[in-house]
């Protein structure tokens, strides 16, 4: 049996400048943002990604504090780029760290408005071979399907 992770719970204090931050800045797929008299509730998911986060204000959510999640970590191609388009966009991204030589050795960050905190690292080999291949992409309902990886 298969067990996949598909959502992470992101606390925040502020959900629509969360969802522009994460929308509008970093360039994450809005998936939903639904609101009605019992919560609040956006999903959001990097292009590319079988996991999205979660922002909200469900019960959950409200037990964990903003800003209390560290180093969840995505993983582009191309870490000179990425950080680039992150910079470009209005996001405060680290310099660039290499750990190791080899692909999948460097690394930059960044955190979002209440300061959960992103670790970037840069696998290569995801520029010929993405985690989810684009013609399965549409499967998810990302927008991003036909988009580069």
């Amino acid at each position: 049996m298969d067990w996949t992770l598909e959502v992470v719970i992101l606390p925040v204090s502020d959900i629509a400048r969360s969802i522009e931050f994460y929308r509008d800045q970093v360039g994450f797929d809005l998936d939903h943002d639904t609101t009605n008299e019992f919560m609040h509730v956006a999903q959001l998911t990097p292009r590319g990604s079988g996991c999205s986060i979660v922002i909200g204000d469900l019960p959950a959510q409200r037990e964990m504090a903003p800003g209390s999640i560290r180093g969840l970590q995505l993983v582009v191609s191309d870490a000179h780029a990425a950080r680039q388009e992150l910079i470009d966009r209005g996001v405060e991204a680290s310099e660039l760290m290499v750990f190791a030589p080899g692909d999948g050795g460097t690394f930059f960050g960044f955190s979002d408005p209440d300061g959960n905190t992103w670790a970037v690292q840069e696998l290569k080999v995801r520029a010929e071979k993405p985690l989810i291949p684009l013609e399965h992409r549409g499967r998810f309902g990302s927008s991003g399907e036909g988009a580069e990886a």
